[in-house]
Formats: structure tokens, C-alpha cells, sequence
């Protein structure tokens, strides 16, 4: 799947050493609920084979090169749990919104998620702002766990329902 800059496919193992350097950065995965740190090649590896059939998971490229993952995890209600991370050298410049938003719509369009959810850690503005541009709605507090962290943390919760035209030319399909 691709957008106007990013090749968005599947993780494989031969990512494990960059996914390790990127998201084991503590800036990284100190901001998300299942990233360890330190987090160690082998570490990457476990998680390649870990990726259930609930899971979509894309590795995100830039001119070739992994710079972050985007994914969702799907329920049996079609309700999914929109992640992703991004390296910090490639931070700002829109590249988690863009995947993201394929993502969702990938999701949306081609596997008939109802409705995406998502949380970021307080603090974690940069987070926000991205969920806010992809159209997500404020649903309230919560806690989520920061594997990097080891504790549960304070969290924003959101959710974006498909489009009512998706639904509709899902319908008609």
C-alpha cells in the first residue's frame, strides 16, 4: 500500500535490527504500551512472530528505509485498535499521519472495521496531534500500560466510526 511518500508492507525479520534502533530509542517507547526498553534485536524478532491474524501490522517506508510501524488490532465486534510509532529522526514531519490515514482507510474500506479507537499517553502531545488531524473524537480518560515504563499511566481516549459513505459502498458490494 502506498501514499504521496511512504511504501506502507509487511514487517518482516530482516527489520528486527532497525526496529530495535528506532523503537528502543526511550523517547520512543517511553510513549507507547508495548514497547519495552531497552529493547534488544531479539526482542524485534519475538514481536515479528508474536503479530496475530487479529493484527494488521505495516512496516512504514521511506525511499526504502523502515522509519516507524503503523498497525490496528480488530475485535470480534469490528471495533479496531489503531498503533503506531514513529523513529525520532523522522519526527514532525507528518509521516505517522499519512500512514495512519491509509491505515484507517485500508481498514475502513477493505476489512469493514465499524469503528477505530486509539489512546495516547498524557504528555505525549505530538501523539494528539495526530490523532486530532485523522478526525478521531475525544471519548475520555483512562490509564494504558507502558511496557517501557512498567506501569499503568495516565491516557486520552478517542474514537472515528467509518464514514457513512463507506458504509454505504460496503453495503453495496
Amino acid at each position: 500500500m502506498n501514499t504521496a511518500r511512504l511504501n506502507l508492507r509487511t514487517v518482516l525479520h530482516d527489520d528486527a535490527a532497525r526496529i530495535a534502533a528506532l523503537a528502543g530509542d526511550w523517547d520512543v517507547a517511553s510513549m507507547t504500551g508495548r514497547i519495552p526498553f531497552p529493547y534488544s534485536e531479539q526482542a524485534a524478532n519475538q514481536w515479528v512472530d508474536g503479530v496475530s491474524e487479529q493484527e494488521e501490522v505495516f512496516g512504514i517506508d521511506l525511499d526504502g528505509g523502515l522509519i516507524g510501524i503503523c498497525g490496528f488490532t480488530l475485535d470480534e465486534s469490528g471495533d479496531a485498535e489503531l498503533g503506531y510509532w514513529i523513529g525520532k529522526p523522522y519526527w514532525g514531519q507528518g509521516y505517522a499521519t499519512e500512514a495512519a490515514r491509509a491505515v484507517m482507510t485500508h481498514g475502513f474500506s477493505k476489512l469493514g472495521v465499524r469503528r477505530f479507537v486509539c489512546k495516547h499517553l498524557t504528555g505525549n502531545e505530538a501523539s494528539a496531534r495526530v490523532i486530532q488531524k485523522l478526525g478521531f473524537r475525544y471519548t475520555g480518560t483512562s490509564t494504558g500500560w507502558c511496557e517501557a515504563r512498567q506501569c499503568d499511566l495516565p491516557a486520552l481516549t478517542y474514537e472515528r466510526r467509518r464514514p457513512w459513505t463507506m458504509a454505504i459502498r460496503a453495503l453495496a458490494s
